[in-house]
């Protein structure tokens, strides 16, 4: 196992990169400990698997480092890296029977048949294929296979670290939060440096202990899933986790204070010195939890409500921007085209500046 450190990574696939927008990945600088459970988590497109093939030692980069236990891995072929990948098909010998399947990283290795033997009995119990391991592989389901991909990255004692890129998207909605739980199962009895790569903040938040939010190339938070829905620190984060995600609404300034539509919002990162954000563009964030219905507020209308459940999401047109709201089950509501107030949380309505929160 060891500790990941990237640092000031940038790469582009272009051979001579002029602008920012030329790079697929940019100023990259982050850390991941020994033994910890992390994600790498955007839309598709924003360079997560760019930045696993580096680390995996597929890609070079074009400037920065990547060290393995504070050595640069630079000139270490991917082979030697010690890296064990499971990907979003599962790659698995169909003719081979599920023990010899698990068996094969060790028996390359040159490792004894009774280690060999040892090895796959324990990591077939972790993974519940040790019903099975006379089965031929290709009898199996597809979330059988993913076990067997991840247990044969299990296997080997001295992997570095496991990464997984979106290894669920294939699986049955049903299994996927079954296979979710063992793998959170499996890194707390393993202690293997685990990094899951996804663009489903359920999975994301549900398997990491810190969760590494990309957006066009670059990282815009690094936090714990509490940290990533309570305090987003770019108005991309707040959007794209949450469901729905955080209401972004056009802002201006006057006298220092936030305004939307010329009403004053309190906000709990009221600027100390508004001329540091002159010509910035200027947004107002807040979760539709945060959003409730008021008797004296910003004027709004009813577009459409939607029952969740335990709750409802309301969707409303105020003055021009459309937001939502989340009310509880129970609430009585006003009908869909009916005229309302809301009022913002000024606890948890937060001020931005060209995306970036406003410290």
């Amino acid at each position: 196992m060891a500790k990941i450190t990237i640092s000031n990574l940038r790469h582009s696939y272009l051979p001579r990169p002029g602008t920012d927008d030329d790079y697929a990945l940019r100023d990259i600088d982050l850390e991941w400990d020994d033994g910890g459970a992390y994600a790498l988590l955007g839309p598709s497109g924003c360079g997560k698997t760019t930045l696993l093939n580096i680390i995996s030692g597929l890609i070079t980069p074009s400037q920065g480092a990547v060290l393995f236990n504070n050595e640069d891995v630079a000139g270490v072929p991917p082979d030697q890296r010690n890296i064990a990948q499971v990907f979003q098909f599962p790659v698995v010998y169909d003719t081979m029977t599920v023990y010899d399947n698990l068996a094969f990283p060790l028996r390359n290795r040159g490792v004894s048949e009774n280690e060999v033997r040892r090895r796959v009995m324990e990591i077939a119990a972790m993974t519940e294929l040790d019903g099975m391991l006379q089965k031929r592989a290709f009898r199996l389901t597809a979330d059988g296979k993913q076990k067997i991909s991840l247990g044969r990255g299990l296997v080997r004692p001295d992997v570095n670290v496991i990464m997984f890129d979106e290894p669920l998207t294939v699986i049955d909605l049903h299994l996927k939060w079954q296979l979710r739980s063992k793998l959170k199962e499996l890194h707390q009895r393993t202690n293997t440096t685990m990094i899951y790569v996804t663009h489903d903040q359920t999975e994301a938040l549900t398997f990491a202990d810190r969760v590494v939010v990309m957006h066009e190339g670059q990282i815009v938070q690094i936090g714990t899933p509490a940290e990533l829905f309570e305090q987003p620190q770019h108005k991309f984060v707040g959007h794209f986790i949450g469901s729905p995600g955080m209401n972004i609404l056009p802002a201006t300034l006057e006298n220092a204070v936030p305004q939307f539509a010329g009403h004053r919002i309190a906000v709990a990162n009221q600027p100390s010195a508004a001329g540091r954000l002159d010509g910035k563009c200027l947004e107002i964030g807040v979760r539709p939890e945060f959003v409730a219905l008021v008797d004296d507020g910003i004027p709004a209308k009813i577009l459409k409500v939607s029952d969740a459940g335990r709750y409802r999401i309301v969707r409303a047109d105020c003055l021009g921007t459309q937001i939502n709201l989340l009310i509880d089950d129970g609430v009585q509501l006003p009908q869909e085209q009916e005229h309302v107030q809301v009022d913002f949380d000024p606890l948890q309505t937060r001020l931005y500046a060209d995306g970036w929160l406003v410290r």
